[in-house]
């Protein structure tokens, strides 16, 4: 058994005080070890974005606890929580999150700027940037804006950003949501390649078809796990 990147025990969330109460999380138990490609799903209101939100050190449980890649973050601070996300997370989101005057090279850039660490010059940067979108086929586009890219090159760009400090656990939220179903295929098929290379991934989704090529679904519903189960990926891969 591989060691887990996550593990979570009795977590929950709870949101508003006294009588007026949200129990967004009621109590989960969660263990995704080393090298899993997970989905995570759920109806409106099941608690799937709240636990996201912890998985990925973006908010912190009202009570249990949060073991990443073995050290509790449950009780961390937001300034230590934004320096775990910098160091371990990547994270990959719906709508791209990227700057919109900034080319793709300089988006991929920005967690080794914000990482502020003094060994790396702006040459080792750029180098580890554009290593980045080679690795998702983008190496062409270094020097154009976001807005000068399709949607499915715009997502390749967050991959790469996703991808640039080597994280432990990659994140990916709907990755596939603003995307037509050709290039969603081939964001997949991105995902499956650097799952393959031993990469960890959680993605939240609510297609039930991506969630069948993960190789195990959670199920969240009103705030617990409802299932847990493995499955044999289905991959609709892309040509290359």
């Amino acid at each position: 058994m591989n060691k887990p990147i996550i593990q979570t025990t009795n977590l929950h969330k709870v949101y508003g005080m006294g009588d007026i109460q949200v129990r967004a999380l009621d109590g989960v138990d969660v263990r995704i070890e080393s090298g899993e490609f997970v989905a995570i799903m759920g109806p409106s209101g099941s608690g799937k974005s709240t636990l996201m939100n912890i998985l990925g050190c973006l908010d912190r449980p009202t009570e249990g606890r949060y073991f990443l890649d073995g050290e509790d973050v449950s009780g961390l601070n937001k300034v230590q929580l934004a320096a775990i996300r910098n160091r371990q997370l990547g994270f990959i989101f719906q709508s791209f999150n990227l700057l919109p005057r900034t080319s793709a090279l300089r988006n991929v850039m920005l967690p080794l700027i914000y990482k502020r660490n003094g060994r790396i010059t702006d040459a080792e940067r750029s180098d580890m940037a554009m290593a980045a979108l080679e690795a998702v086929g983008l190496a062409d586009r270094a020097n154009h804006d976001p807005n000068e890219l399709s949607g499915g090159q715009r997502q390749r760009v967050a991959i790469a950003r996703a991808l640039v400090n080597d994280p432990v656990l990659i994140m990916a939220d709907e990755p596939t949501g603003n995307l037509d179903t050709t290039t969603s295929g081939e964001i997949l098929d991105i995902l499956h390649k650097l799952h393959a290379r031993g990469r960890t991934i959680v993605m939240v989704t609510h297609e039930n078809d991506l969630a069948e090529q993960t190789e195990r679904t959670i199920v969240l519903i009103d705030g617990l796990v409802d299932s847990d189960r493995r499955q044999n990926a289905v991959r609709h891969t892309t040509k290359d």
